[in-house]
């Protein structure tokens, strides 16, 4: 044994059969099921929209959404709570068939204005500027998302702090829906 091993071995700590065990480090727990939950969601939606079930097809889609699961999950589940994920998907697809009413009739307003005679004036686009009660980044997007999908008002700015900037085409579209829209997605995500 060189002079230099010598050294080595004798700052190195010595565990014998008569000690206690080394100690262990532990590692933090990584928790897979958001990874899991991305990948079956976009599967899902990529076997929904392909419409290529051949072998390789649904090969370059198990690669891509798996990727997608591996880098994105925790853009989809920032902050997973599994007891609270049942009730949050029931809320959701409980808001969805609201939304699409909401859509419908956003839909009708926006063509009365285009058919009307006075539609010039009628026409009166304003910016509104509001501070949401929402809190998480996903609900904020649900937020934004979901004013633009309404015909008549796009969501132009959202700060992380809950300040919303929305465009409406006249004072009717922007005078209620941001607001109980806002209300209705803070009951989804519990804030």
């Amino acid at each position: 044994m060189t002079a230099e091993k010598q050294k080595n071995h004798q700052n190195a700590p010595a565990f014998s059969q008569d000690t206690e065990d080394p100690p262990v480090r532990s590692q933090p727990k990584k928790n897979v099921l958001p990874h899991i939950l991305t990948f079956i969601i976009m599967f899902s939606v990529w076997i929904l929209f392909s419409g290529k079930f051949d072998r390789f097809h649904i090969s370059l889609g198990i690669i891509s959404c798996a990727l997608v699961s591996v880098f994105g999950s925790e853009l989809l589940f920032p902050d997973l709570k599994i007891k609270e994920l049942p009730i949050v998907w029931f809320r959701f697809i409980r808001y969805v068939p609201w939304l699409l009413y909401q859509v419908l009739v956003a839909n009708i307003h926006v063509m009365y204005l285009a058919f009307h005679p006075k539609m010039i004036d009628l026409i009166d686009p304003q910016i509104i500027v509001f501070r949401s009660r929402l809190k998480s980044d996903l609900s904020l997007v649900t937020l934004a998302n979901s004013i633009t999908l309404t015909p008549g008002t796009i969501t132009v700015y959202v700060s992380i702090f809950g300040d919303v900037t929305v465009h409406a085409i006249d004072v009717e579209s922007g005078q209620s829906l941001p607001w109980i829209m806002d209300a209705r997605i803070a009951e989804i995500f519990g804030e």
